[in-house]
């Protein structure tokens, strides 16, 4: 039987899917650790269960739409080995490449690739320059102004490298405002800086500061926008994973500014410490912000999050809540975006005017 599973995953690939069931295999005499989005990764690998002479599995249940990553590590280096049964790779950002599948009712957002004839928007590149406030003293910046002559709320999104290029964002916003799905919206994208980003997204009003004296002027300066005194509330602020958590930050820390927040998989806690953002949502004055969040069933952040959206809604802000059947991951978040946006920006919501009352 054994023999007959590994056969069948040299001819379709790993893991073999079947309905919901899920089989990884390896063909060894000893098996490295499984590393995945539904097992917290190195913090709690899944070990294989030998089932015949040199073949090893291991069996899970998913939903038919999900989306998952996963990767093998040698037990005693630790290091990563990849799965000679499966071609399908992507970076994890980290250094490190993921093993990926589509359950059989997942497919890639098609919103991920520009479609043919569309008008799309302009992508600039700046350097924005702020000693004392940034590491390095500097950041890239890509502002993107969309195909319209009208003036556009902006978005300022943390991470903007990293959405720009692994999240796929502007040819979505491309697609959702050709197809009429979202108003037109303008970016402000800043990047990360890799070895500063936990402390500057850690809830931290510098960080905030560079986006209100530095980004935002830039962005006003290059942009067609909004006036945002005619229009209280019209600019929006996102990110994921820890930008996530700093963009519900900055929008309860500076509502004056931010009408709106997109947090895709907020890290609102880490094991059992609480970032700042907990004690804004909980004790600050009730700010007019309203605020998207999604995050994956499969993640380590679940958890953190189902605990910030009860808090929000006990405070009574508007919140849409989502949980996708996904992990922590890009390919996750952008197959998950347009909703958010459109939710933002669709017909019929507030994301013109700001908040809704």
């Amino acid at each position: 039987m054994s023999a007959d599973l590994l056969e069948r995953a040299r001819r379709e690939g790993a893991p073999l899917i079947d309905g919901e069931i899920v089989t990884f295999l390896w063909a060894g005499e000893e098996a490295p650790l499984l590393v995945a989005d539904f097992g917290d990764w190195e913090y709690d690998p899944i070990s294989l269960e030998q089932t015949a002479p040199g073949i090893w599995t291991h069996r899970a249940r998913f939903p038919k739409d999900a989306y998952l990553e996963y990767g093998y590590i040698d037990p005693q280096s630790e290091e990563r080995v990849p799965d000679p049964l499966n071609p399908q790779t992507v970076p994890n950002g980290l250094g490190d490449i993921n093993h990926f599948f589509y359950m059989p009712e997942a497919r890639p957002s098609p919103l991920t690739r520009r479609a043919r004839g569309i008008r799309k928007g302009t992508l600039t590149r700046h350097t924005l320059q702020a000693e004392y406030m940034l590491v390095g003293h500097r950041r890239t910046v890509y502002l993107y102004q969309p195909a319209t002559e009208e003036p556009c709320p902006l978005v300022v999104v943390y991470d903007g490298n990293d959405y720009l290029r692994r999240g796929k964002l502007l040819p979505i916003v491309d697609n959702l405002i050709a197809q009429k799905r979202i108003q037109p919206i303008a970016l402000a994208m800043i990047a990360n800086h890799p070895q500063a980003r936990s402390v500057e997204y850690g809830s931290n009003d510098t960080t905030l500061g560079v986006v209100l004296s530095r980004l935002i002027p830039l962005a006003q300066k290059e942009l067609n926008l909004l006036d945002p005194d005619e229009h209280p509330g019209a600019y929006t602020v996102m990110g994921a994973s820890m930008s996530g958590m700093m963009a519900l930050y900055s929008g309860l820390r500076a509502p004056d500014v931010f009408g709106q927040v997109l947090a895709q998989s907020g890290a609102y806690r880490m094991d059992s410490f609480a970032f700042v953002v907990n004690d804004l949502a909980r004790y600050a004055p009730k700010a007019p912000v309203r605020v998207w969040m999604d995050v994956g069933e499969f993640e380590f952040l679940l958890e953190a999050n189902r605990e910030m959206h009860a808090l929000l809604c006990e405070r009574g802000y508007q919140v849409v809540y989502r949980e996708y059947p996904g992990g922590h991951n890009y390919t996750s978040w952008r197959n998950d975006l347009w909703r958010g946006l459109e939710a933002l920006f669709g017909p019929g919501s507030a994301g013109e005017g700001g908040p809704s009352s």
